[in-house]
């Protein structure tokens, strides 16, 4: 930052000796991509930065623009010296808020709310370490391990499911779904496993380990413990929330993977891996109409329903998904058959659900983004490592600047931790 102030001062002072405008795009590059944003990893983080830019590094900067509603502006350069711009900042800069950042006074509910949960898991944690790992009471988990095993479900059969499959019947949704299901066999193994042994050593008839300990902690803690973390999928649920979510993906795997179909909407959240299935539709529709799979890219239409019940059967093209929640804005449905659209958030509503959507594949010279967002996707709101795919999320008819939905942090989650 202190070197874009100096590559700024420099620039305004060489403008105004040599009576020339002053390169505004060609700051806004130098800051974007080179001095600042260079250095910023993470595409999403970039392009926040670039749109922040694009915002206010303006010629209007020095000319009241408007930086903030209702009525804060920039103050007029002509009008203004270095020690009146100090005084403007410390007497009539306005309080921290979301406002200030575009963005929806949502946006500090969740952070305070993250903010609470991590200052009380230090807590937690915290306390937790003062016992000791001599004197950790393992027995307290014993009710939680008969619970948990007793709520556990079994392995699905891929013995069975794959023997009633021939190969010339393979086709990538059962080579995705087969896929998915050997991992959620894993983590079964292991939940099992684990808890079978914590419980062994809570009898006396094994040795207790560190593995046992940390087990047992994370049981009585409510903390998903890291061995099944490993082999799990992202997510910043509670390990009685996240246990009951393991339990309803086993259920949706079993009927796909055991039925052999492709079910009338996929719960594209309860996927391990959901890039795969996303790639599968690109396979079948480059497959169906002999086109190279480089070429492809995948398209979203959102319905009018959120209850997949509803859903009379498989669409004409592609496949149904839901289980989608958008963080940074809210959706207005559609009137017939005719699309939704972003809109502003509504107070207090974090990850509104968003209604199910039809995922086809396209060339990817028929891709329009008339009155789109790029929409990334993430599997949880930590965002970040967790991003799985970008897709157009339709804006309203008035709405052709996305740059408003950029500051706003707009984004599909796929869980609602």
């Amino acid at each position: 930052l202190t070197i874009c102030a100096q590559v700024l001062c420099n620039y305004l002072n060489s403008a105004e000796r040599l009576g020339t405008e002053v390169p505004w795009p060609d700051l806004r590059y130098i800051f974007g991509e080179i001095m600042y944003g260079g250095h910023i990893t993470d595409f999403w983080d970039r392009r926040v930065c670039n749109t922040y830019l694009a915002t206010i590094i303006l010629p209007e900067l020095l000319s009241n623009l408007t930086l903030a509603p209702p009525a804060f502006k920039s103050p007029d350069a002509s009008k203004m010296e270095y020690m009146h711009y100090q005084k403007f900042i410390e007497e009539r800069f306005p309080p921290e808020q979301p406002q200030l950042f575009s963005l929806h006074p949502n946006a500090e509910i969740g952070f305070l709310t993250t903010q609470g949960d991590s200052i009380f898991k230090t807590i937690q944690s915290i306390s937790g370490s003062n016992i000791g790992a001599g004197s950790l009471d393992l027995s307290s988990s014993q009710p939680l391990i008969t619970r948990y095993s007793e709520e556990l479900p079994s392995d699905l059969d891929m013995v069975d499911f794959r023997s009633k499959v021939k190969e010339e019947e393979y086709t990538p949704y059962i080579i995705t779904s087969f896929q998915e299901s050997d991992r959620v066999n894993a983590l079964l193994q292991e939940v099992r496993n684990s808890l079978a042994e914590l419980e062994l050593g809570i009898s006396g008839q094994l040795n207790v380990t560190e593995s046992m300990e940390s087990l047992s902690e994370s049981l009585q803690l409510n903390r998903v413990n890291e061995a099944w973390q490993n082999l799990a999928y992202p997510s910043l649920k509670s390990l009685s929330a996240w246990f009951a979510d393991l339990i309803s993906r086993v259920a949706v795997l079993g009927a796909w993977a055991g039925g052999r179909e492709l079910l009338r909407s996929i719960w594209i959240s309860g996927l391990f891996n959901p890039m795969a299935f996303l790639t599968a539709v690109m396979q079948v529709t480059a497959r169906e109409n002999s086109l190279p799979l480089d070429y492809m890219t995948n398209r979203s239409r959102f319905l009018n329903t959120r209850d997949p019940s509803e859903i009379g059967g498989l669409p004409a093209n592609g496949v149904h998904i839901h289980g989608l929640f958008m963080e940074g804005a809210s959706w207005e449905d559609g009137k017939g058959d005719d699309e939704g659209y972003l809109a502003d958030s509504k107070m207090k509503e974090l990850h509104p659900e968003m209604p199910v959507a039809n995922i086809y594949s396209v060339h990817i010279e028929k891709m329009e983004w008339i009155h789109m967002y790029h929409c990334p996707v993430f599997m949880t709101a930590q965002r970040g490592a967790t991003f799985v795919v970008q897709v157009n999320v339709r804006m309203d008819a008035d709405d052709d600047d996305e740059g408003h939905w950029v500051l706003a942090g707009a984004g599909l989650l796929m869980s609602d931790d």
